[in-house]
C-alpha cells in the first residue's frame, strides 16, 4: 500500500496524514468513504452465520423490560421478527468467513496487522442499537445499508448503569451528531463515548483493533517462554551449603529469594525467546478458527495466504499462525513480502531455497496458504 496516496476511504487524507492527525487522537467523519457501497452479504447470509457454532454472535434488544443480551449461536428462530423495532444482531469476525469482507478489511492495512482484530457486522431493526458506550480500542464504523444516527462525545464520566447486561454509560453527553448514509464512515479513537441508533433497517460494519493490556501481554509472553524452555538442558537446582541452623524456620531464606530473582531475570533477558513468544502470541488465530487440510498442491504458479491466516515478522523471525521460524537472507526477504502482500508470484516462489519451498508445501498441506 502506498501510504502517501490520498484515499477517499480516509476523506482525501493519505494514510500517513490520517495516522499522524487522527489515529488515537480525534474522531473523523468521512462522507462517502466508499461510494456506491453495497452489502457484501445479505441479511439471510448474516443470519446463517449467526447460527453457526464457530461464529461469535450476540442479540441485543431494548424493550419495556429494559435491555437484554443473548449470546449465540443464534438460529433464525431465536431472532425476533423483522417487524419488531429495537433489536440488534452483532456478528464478529465476518472477515474470517466471507472473502469479500476479508478483502474490504485489507483496505485498512496501513495499520500493522498485529493491531487489527476483526470486522464485525451489526444488523439492526428500526431504533436498534447497543446503548451509549465507549470502546478501549480504535474503531471505524462504516455504514453499508440504511441509515444510522451517531452521537459522540468525550468520555467525561465512565460510570456505567448498574444491573445492566451491557456496559451502558450512565451519564452520556453528546457533543456532535450525524446521520450516516451507505458509504459514509466514522472513525473513533479509544474512549470516545458514542451511541448509534438505526433509522429504519440498517447494517453497519465495524473494523476493530486489538489493544492488549500490559497484564495480558506479560502473561501470554511469559507462559510461552516457560513452555519453550529446553527440557533436556541440565536443570540448575538451588543449593545452600552455607545455610546455618536457624531459630526462625518460617522465614524465607535470602539466598532462595535471590536464586528465584535470577531465574526470572535470566528468562526475561533471553531476547530471542522473548521475540518468539511475542510473535507467536500476536500471530495466533482466534480459538474458533480452523483450516481445511490440503494435500500435494502445485505451488509453482504462486501462493496466497488463507484469509484466516495471520503472518508477521521481525528482524530475525517469521511468525505464522502461532508458530515461529528463523529466517535470513533472500528467504527472509521473500517471507516478509508474503506477510506484507499476502501472496508470492511464480518468480518469487522459484527464488526460495529448497527448505523454504518445503515450508510452503507444509503450510499448504495445513491449509494456511493456497496456490494462486
Amino acid at each position: 500500500m502506498d501510504i502517501t496516496q490520498k484515499l477517499s476511504l480516509l476523506g482525501g487524507l493519505t494514510p500517513e496524514q490520517f495516522m499522524r492527525r487522527h489515529w488515537h487522537k480525534k474522531p473523523l467523519l468521512i462522507r462517502q468513504a466508499l461510494p456506491g457501497l453495497q452489502p457484501l452479504l445479505s441479511r439471510a447470509e448474516l443470519f446463517e452465520l449467526a447460527g453457526r457454532e464457530d461464529v461469535e454472535s450476540r442479540l441485543i434488544a431494548r424493550g419495556d423490560q429494559g435491555w437484554s443480551l443473548k449470546r449465540g449461536p443464534l438460529t433464525r428462530r431465536a431472532l425476533p421478527p423483522l417487524t419488531r423495532p429495537g433489536w440488534t444482531l452483532l456478528v464478529q469476525g465476518v472477515d474470517l468467513h466471507q472473502q469479500a469482507v476479508h478483502e474490504l478489511l485489507q483496505q485498512f492495512r496501513f495499520v500493522p496487522d498485529a493491531r487489527v482484530d476483526d470486522l464485525m457486522i451489526s444488523y439492526a431493526t428500526d431504533t436498534g442499537g447497543v446503548g451509549p458506550h465507549f470502546d478501549s480500542y480504535d474503531v471505524f464504523l462504516l455504514q453499508v445499508q440504511g441509515r444510522r444516527r451517531w452521537r459522540i462525545g468525550r468520555l467525561a464520566d465512565p460510570a456505567l448503569l448498574p444491573g445492566m447486561p451491557l456496559k451502558i454509560l450512565e451519564n452520556f453527553v453528546a457533543e456532535q451528531e450525524w446521520v450516516l448514509e451507505p458509504g459514509d464512515m466514522l472513525y473513533l479513537p479509544p474512549r470516545w463515548a458514542h451511541d448509534g441508533v438505526a433509522d429504519g433497517e440498517c447494517m453497519t460494519y465495524s473494523v476493530g483493533f486489538r489493544a492488549p493490556s500490559r497484564a495480558e501481554l506479560a502473561r501470554e509472553v511469559v507462559v510461552r517462554m516457560l513452555e519453550a524452555l529446553d527440557e533436556d538442558a541440565v536443570e540448575v537446582l538451588y543449593r545452600d551449603p552455607d545455610q546455618p541452623a536457624t531459630t526462625t524456620p518460617g522465614a524465607l531464606p535470602l539466598g532462595l529469594n535471590a536464586f528465584a530473582r535470577d531465574a526470572v531475570a535470566d528468562l526475561l533477558h533471553d531476547e530471542d525467546s522473548f521475540a518468539c513468544a511475542l510473535g507467536e502470541y500476536l500471530s495466533e488465530p482466534k480459538p474458533q478458527v480452523w483450516f481445511e487440510v490440503g494435500e500435494g498442491q502445485d505451488l509453482s504458479a504462486g501462493v496466497r495466504l488463507d484469509r484466516r491466516s495471520r503472518m508477521m515478522y521481525d528482524e530475525r523471525h517469521i511468525f505464522f499462525n502461532g508458530e515461529s521460524y528463523r529466517a535470513a537472507g533472500r528467504d527472509a526477504r521473500l517471507m516478509r513480502t508474503l506477510a506484507d502482500t499476502r501472496s508470492l508470484d511464480a518468480k518469487q516462489v522459484a527464488q526460495l531455497s529448497p527448505d523454504a519451498r518445503a515450508l510452503l508445501e507444509q503450510w499448504a498441506d495445513d491449509g494456511w496458504l493456497h496456490p494462486l
